[in-house]
């Protein structure tokens, strides 16, 4: 082929992904607002909406009010053309969720299933992940991938986990799972699955620290709009900073960690009830026990908020399983204790909440195929 027939060839794919990301990103446009936007020619623009409606990428979806003349056509990408499936793996249950190109949750559910590195569970998880597509009746080429969030540390090609202490899964490998699967899989770190989420919220974002108030606790950096990784995949292992050396012992052996004050499981300890139990009955009953319980669950995650913001100058996003039980009056009583013992405060708008809770890896974990897709137009 010539250089200026693989030149036309490459034109036309750039016009198309103009025409399809601008689509996408106006949510509902019509095809003069595309001609004007990207300043294209009419015909271009017309070739390319009909291109990208029968290929099932885009659709015309009602008219936008009229301004005197004949109604121009509303345009919007099919967000269902295709899906990920995200997975949150816990030591006894899994998270299930399909995402949309918008990175919305379409389903979620909660699977009881205690965690065993035996092949029998492997299967039993790609079974139940069969089983929930198959229940949504998603067509099997609607499906971008598997993307898996599990508790431990991931190695740096993302195969394996190299240490994991919660679930006893050190040693749990992608292929586990992929080999039932007939579908492409991704195996990643629960708090950086979150991180994902939280940049794909907050495209405003350079730099943050994330806090997985999870049952088990987690976190993650961001510097760059990237995740901090490290050069052992340990970057943000934030549950682990000291807080008292004389303190609670915690899973890894050490005393005193911040997971053995913050984690929901902590506050499950303190109180003796669940957190589904413990919220109402703080929240209703304003009992002086549960309340100080709470308090003192603020003023160490406020005490860990503080050092962090010391050494990375950058919001804080609150996410995971215990950030939507978090009221505006907590964040004032953060701010409080927090900015009571700083050089630098913290202003409000630098503390965040996500607002998916406990399916939050899941749904991290979903958008890296929706990312890849979105890519290769």
């Amino acid at each position: 082929m010539s250089e200026k027939g693989l030149t036309t060839i490459h034109l036309k794919k750039i016009n198309r992904a103009k025409v399809y990301h601008y689509i996408y990103r106006k949510k509902r446009t019509s095809k003069l607002q595309i001609v004007q936007e990207l300043q294209m020619g009419l015909s271009t623009v017309s070739q390319n909406l009909n291109l990208l409606e029968e290929e099932g990428l885009i659709e015309r979806n009602g008219y936008f009010a009229s301004t005197g003349g004949r109604k121009a056509q509303a345009i919007q990408i099919v967000p269902d053309f295709r899906l990920s499936i995200g997975l949150g793996i816990l030591k006894n249950m899994l998270h299930i969720t399909a995402v949309d190109l918008y990175g919305n949750a379409l389903y979620t559910d909660t699977i009881s299933l205690p965690y065993s590195h035996t092949a029998a569970y492997y299967e039993q998880v790609a079974g139940k992940i069969k089983e929930f597509i198959e229940k949504k009746k998603y067509e099997e080429q609607k499906i971008l991938g598997i993307s898996i969030a599990t508790q431990g540390i991931i190695s740096s090609d993302n195969t394996m986990v190299t240490y994991g202490k919660i679930m006893n899964n050190t040693g749990m490998q992608l292929k586990d799972f992929s080999k039932y699967l007939p579908y492409p899989c991704h195996l990643e770190h629960d708090s950086k699955s979150a991180a994902c989420l939280e940049l794909w919220n907050h495209p405003e974002l350079d730099s943050a620290i994330i806090l997985l108030l999870n049952r088990n606790l987690g976190g993650a950096v961001i510097t760059n709009r990237q995740i901090h990784q490290g050069s052992a995949m340990h970057s943000g292992s934030i549950e682990h900073m000291c807080m008292n050396p004389d303190g609670p012992l915690c899973y890894c052996k050490n005393r005193g960690c911040l997971e053995t004050y913050c984690s929901a499981n902590a506050l499950e300890h303190a109180c003796g009830l669940s957190i589904k139990e413990f919220f109402p009955l703080l929240r209703e009953n304003k009992s002086p026990q549960l309340t100080q319980i709470w308090k003192d669950y603020l003023k160490h995650l406020a005490f860990a908020i503080k050092n962090l913001n010391l050494v990375i100058d950058a919001p804080i996003i609150l996410s995971g399983y215990l950030a939507p039980y978090i009221t505006e009056e907590d964040i004032g009583y953060l701010l409080t204790q927090i900015n009571s013992s700083s050089p630098f405060p913290l202003d409000k708008e630098q503390l965040l909440t996500g607002i998916h809770g406990q399916y939050t890896p899941a749904i991290g974990a979903a958008l890296f195929y929706i990312e890849q897709f979105l890519k290769s137009i």
